[in-house]
């Protein structure tokens, strides 16, 4: 399909993501890195579970557990969780691959363990629960994740959106990647005490060329990445 982007054979694509994959472990900057990973699988659907798979390979008896490159492939897998699901049959794989929390002892030998029953309280399991919280709430995004998402996803926080509000100062709103317009309106029709007015409010998006409103069902992360 025609697209900004020039690409060749979903082939030859999986191929070049997954040396960016490796080029991951050592990045000192990783965040633009992820976001042309994301677009690649914004752009070309069928490869959302290529990554999957070799993200869950990558973070799967690792060499060095919890070093720069593991994390690395947890943060990338973390900002795939808030932007893609994958195939049942893959999504299925990869809630196992988080959720495997039998007790060592239990384990026969050469069966793998559970990142959370292995490294209990490291970043690698925390990041394995924030990932599986995720998956039960993203439906698919317009837009890859602005750097600022990314960031903010690293490090498993939520980003603070400023809205400017007529005859009121400013209001900063703390919105994650599945805060949609009509959540972030509610809260600033009660932080502004017009609960009990008749009238209807909702977001505008405002930029230099137009004003536009945001639809109720917008997530507010890809109004902020179009900003970007």
């Amino acid at each position: 399909a025609p697209s900004p982007r020039s690409y060749t054979t979903l082939r030859d694509e999986a191929v070049k993501l997954f040396n960016s994959l490796q080029q991951l472990e050592s990045e000192r900057d990783p965040v633009p890195l992820m976001q042309g990973v994301l677009q690649t699988c914004l752009d070309l659907p069928p490869l959302v579970d290529e990554i999957y798979c070799q993200l869950v390979k990558q973070t799967t008896e690792p060499a060095a557990p919890g070093g720069q490159g593991d994390l690395h492939y947890w943060q990338l897998l973390t900002c795939m969780s808030c932007t893609f699901l994958p195939s049942p049959p893959v999504l299925r794989f990869l809630r196992f691959h988080l959720d495997r929390r039998v007790p060592a002892e239990l384990l026969g030998a050469g069966t793998p363990i559970g990142t959370e029953s292995r490294f209990p309280a490291s970043e690698m399991a925390k990041y394995a629960g924030f990932i599986r919280e995720a998956l039960g709430k993203t439906k698919g995004r317009e837009c890859v994740p602005s750097l600022e998402e990314i960031l903010v996803l690293m490090r498993r926080q939520e980003m603070i959106c400023t809205v400017h509000c007529p005859g009121a100062p400013a209001c900063s709103v703390a919105i994650s990647s599945h805060t949609t317009a009509e959540e972030v309106a509610r809260e600033l029709v009660s932080r502004l005490g017009l609960s009990q007015s008749p009238n209807l409010f909702a977001l505008y998006e405002q930029s230099r060329r137009r004003e536009q409103p945001v639809a109720s069902a917008t997530l507010l992360a890809d109004v902020l990445t179009r900003f970007e």
